[in-house]
């Protein structure tokens, strides 16, 4: 029996706002990201009643346009921040094996050497140290040295005027925008209730104590008091301007670091494995992404518009620099079909020092009785900080509370996913589905490949493809709205799908079809269809617009 149920559709969308007008919480969450989902997820599976709100989608913000990677942090390394690293090497393991397989692939990168025995010996030396950190039980394969006849036939694309060699290591993949919609449907079928489009306004108080927040349903603009005995903010790069509203002081202060990412054909670069760059002040990943390649990131500070955070041509030609020290041919700017940037919170006690100098860890903040706040951080210790989170909030509530549990609570869609794999060809018989496209499925779903099998069966129509450029079926568009939560264009095609950057024309051409698809989930009339459509427009055209002067202005330099 099913008690709660994981699925994000509208009728649960009114009934978390429903809730949340009328029933009072352990805990409310403000904030939509991975924390944010994550500390959803962690309090209510130990039996606290939670509500999560988010201003926009969930993943709106920096969980959606990070380097899509669950990694331990290898650069780290130099920093001697071995706790981090082993921390982090840990969480991989959990999700690569337990928690999220279906979501977390193993994905290998090549180190190029440029000297033949000192690289060798000292990064050798240092990935031996990250294989090391794992512990015993490891889900990925270890590092292995290449010659460079290897790597000419692994990687083409590299200069071996200049490498002599490299080393080959495992890291792990992940949509991040898909697994922290995971996180938070893991969460909503626990209990937890999930609002979207609701956004905090400020605090609710009696004395010095914070019993909720003043929160404006943004889709009807209607403010509401929502009570709960305490309030946990994980707002990432929205922190500082919530605390301000909120009148609180605040025991850090945030930095946003903007990370840009560059967006390539496949074609374009010839290697069968990830290539990993040490650069003067970072690192630079060129990351296999489908039938794409991912080039970034930037790391430099940033105090623009936190909604849209906007790449520049000096971004873009700092990685394409970076990028062609090592590969032939080189990349041409025109190659270049996509740009994204992000905004990494982190947590500032040195107001002059470097982005790149800024720890990667946490900080848990508890300035009053009945709030508590996170930030920084990384991706892939999410599980962590929103344990962390709860522990800080959980004595505010006077009663005891049991311990975390969820570093043995697979997300949904986990369960059975290996056993899925060994049935393909059964499957593929049954629904009369190809085996790519169930491998396609079931890497993106897991178990709940059950859900899109029943709406194919109901209409077949529904297992054609979007696009002629992609596997993405139009049962996933329609799933989007009925079980993920989406509620406009945008949603599906940026955050619940890639096609915003995987198809050429960023999925302008099946927008108008995408909204078709939803409308009736959604209770759309043509005028909602509209204007969803137009808004996806204009985000798309905008983006197209940024990345055409960057470029311009990058050929012209």
């Amino acid at each position: 029996m099913t008690i709660f149920s994981s699925a994000l559709n509208p009728q649960q969308h009114q009934r978390a706002i429903d809730a949340l007008k009328n029933e009072k919480f352990d805990l409310l969450v403000i904030g939509g990201g991975v924390n944010g989902a994550g500390i959803a997820l962690d309090a209510a599976s130990r039996g606290l009643t939670v509500a999560l709100i988010e201003s926009q989608d969930l993943a709106s913000g920096t969980s959606s346009r990070s380097s899509k990677l669950i990694h331990g942090g290898l650069r780290y390394l130099e920093q001697y921040d071995f706790k981090l690293v082993r921390e982090a090497l840990h969480e991989r393991e959990l999700m690569v094996k337990t928690l999220a397989p279906h979501l977390v692939k193993p994905v290998s990168f090549l180190y190029p050497l440029h000297e033949k025995v000192k690289d060798r010996t000292y990064i050798g030396a240092g990935l031996a140290l990250y294989d090391a950190l794992r512990g015993f039980k490891r889900a990925l394969p270890n590092h292995k040295h290449m010659s460079q006849k290897t790597i000419s036939e692994v990687a083409p694309s590299l200069r071996l005027d200049i490498v002599t060699g490299g080393i080959k290591y495992f890291d792990a993949q992940v949509d991040d925008a898909r697994h922290t919609m995971m996180i938070a449907r893991t969460a909503a079928r626990h209990g937890a209730h999930i609002a979207t489009r609701t956004s905090a306004l400020g605090l609710l108080r009696e004395g010095k104590r914070v019993i909720g927040a003043k929160v404006r349903l943004e889709e009807s603009g209607e403010i509401i008091d929502v009570r709960a005995g305490v309030t946990v903010m994980a707002a990432g790069v929205w922190t500082d301007p919530l605390y301000d509203a909120m009148e609180l002081k605040p025991g850090y202060r945030v930095r946003m670091s903007k990370g840009v990412h560059i967006v390539l054909p496949k074609e374009v670069i010839k290697s069968e494995t990830g290539i990993i760059l040490k650069t003067s002040v970072s690192v630079l990943f060129i990351i296999p992404w489908n039938n794409q390649w991912m080039i970034g990131t930037t790391d430099t500070d940033y105090n623009g518009d936190r909604n849209e955070p906007l790449s520049t041509a000096e971004d873009v030609q700092y990685i394409i620099d970076q990028a062609n020290r090592v590969l032939d041919p080189k990349i041409r700017r025109e190659d270049v079909i996509g740009v994204f940037a992000g905004l990494r919170p982190l947590v500032s006690t040195a107001p002059d020092a470097p982005t790149t100098k800024l720890s990667r860890e946490h900080v848990v903040d508890h300035p009053a009785q009945g709030f508590v706040s996170i930030a920084g951080g990384k991706y892939t210790t999410f599980r962590v900080m929103a344990e962390d989170a709860v522990n800080e909030a959980v004595p505010d509530l006077r009663r005891l509370v049991p311990d975390s549990c969820t570093e043995t609570l697979p997300l949904v869609g986990a369960d059975g996913y290996s056993v899925l794999l060994n049935q393909i060809p059964l499957l593929s018989s049954k629904f009369e589905l190809s085996q790519n496209t169930l491998m396609h499925l079931i890497n993106r779903y897991g178990s709940l490949i059950e859900d899109l099998l029943e709406m194919i069966q109901a209409n077949r129509m529904l297992a054609e493809p979007i696009s002629r450029e992609s596997e993405v079926l139009k049962a996933e568009i329609l799933y989007a709205v009925t079980h993920e939560g989406a509620r406009s264009v945008s949603d599906v095609l940026t955050r619940r799908t890639r096609l915003s950057f995987e198809l050429k024309d960023s999925g302008l051409g099946i927008a108008s079809i995408v909204a078709e698809l939803i409308a009736p989930t959604l209770g759309w009339e043509e005028d909602k269809i509209q204007a969803s459509i137009a808004d996806y427009e204009k985000i798309v055209n905008r983006e197209i617009a940024e990345l055409e002067t960057n470029l311009k202005v990058a050929i012209n330099s």
